[in-house]
């Protein structure tokens, strides 16, 4: 009997014993972990002021110039009674208005859509799509920017190129927004070239190469992203926005965009997107 007692009474203690010494390293785990915590939580706010910071000064530059250009033609045109304006300034004017306000549209939804971006609010409308076509388009849509500017626009698409699921809209946007750069930093009696292969998975491979001053790594990380602003980089026109968003909208849909560029040999963006099967694998994973 004596035995048995000091038996359950020697497990006891051990197991007092054993809940103190938890509780113990438990509190001392937590204070180690609140300075490194205060720490996360302090270059969290820092890269947040950062961005932030980055945001305001960007957005203050994009939003003022179309706006100054809106105002000061709005105030030309209050003056008509008192200093008439010819026909064809009139047009003109209406021209600059226009790009003006295309170009304010174009930074609010760069703006709405590094948003949804960084609060994962990205969603797609997918359905079949038809990838030849909707390239085709692109092509067709930005001829007459590649004609003003004098660069050769070509493009080559396999025939059995396969249909894939995707949102139709966003990835117009991301090959619209491609292509109309590398026409944009592509020098005039310069060449622009846009090819579509299928893969052997029956995925697709969509490759955007121009004839400009390329980029180094820097350069190209830089473009990646947002709002970075150099004086080399090729995407320091406008929000800073528009590749970081084009490749999140790509590995939405499950694929991957990758930059090969040097100086001597312009850029090429490659856009890898899976077939329905591959798709369907990863989102059942």
């Amino acid at each position: 009997m004596l035995g048995g007692a000091l038996g359950s009474a020697r497990e006891s203690l051990l197991a007092e014993y054993s809940a103190r010494l938890a509780e113990s390293t438990l509190r001392h785990g937590v204070r180690l972990a609140e300075p490194s915590a205060r720490i996360d939580n302090q270059l969290a706010g820092n890269i947040k002021s950062e961005f932030m910071a980055k945001f305001l000064a960007n957005m203050s530059q994009e939003l003022r110039s179309p706006l100054d250009t809106v105002i000061g033609i709005a105030d030309l045109l209050v003056e008509h009674q008192r200093r008439p304006l010819q026909d064809g300034d009139i047009v003109t004017h209406g021209a600059r208005i226009r790009d003006a306000a295309t170009h304010l549209l174009c930074v609010i939804n760069d703006v709405l859509d590094i948003s949804r971006m960084r609060n994962d609010a990205f969603t797609l409308d997918t359905r079949e799509v038809e990838l030849g076509e909707m390239l085709q388009v692109a092509l067709a849509s930005l001829r007459p920017t590649a004609f003003e500017a004098g660069v050769a626009l070509e493009g080559h698409f396999d025939k059995d190129l396969p249909r894939i699921e995707g949102d139709a809209g966003k990835l117009r946007k991301v090959f619209s927004n491609l292509i109309g750069n590398a026409l944009r930093f592509t020098p005039r009696g310069g060449a622009v070239r846009v090819t579509g292969r299928r893969l052997n998975d029956g995925g697709v491979a969509v490759h955007v190469r121009d004839t400009g001053n390329g980029m180094t790594q820097e350069e190209i990380a830089a473009a990646l992203a947002p709002f970075a602003r150099s004086s080399h980089a090729r995407w320091r026109e406008g929000t800073g926005l528009g590749l970081p968003i084009a490749q999140a909208l790509v590995q939405l849909h499950g694929g991957a965009l990758q930059i090969a560029s040097s100086k001597v040999h312009g850029t090429e963006i490659k856009v890898i997107l899976p077939s329905k099967a591959t798709r369907r694998e990863c989102e059942a994973t």
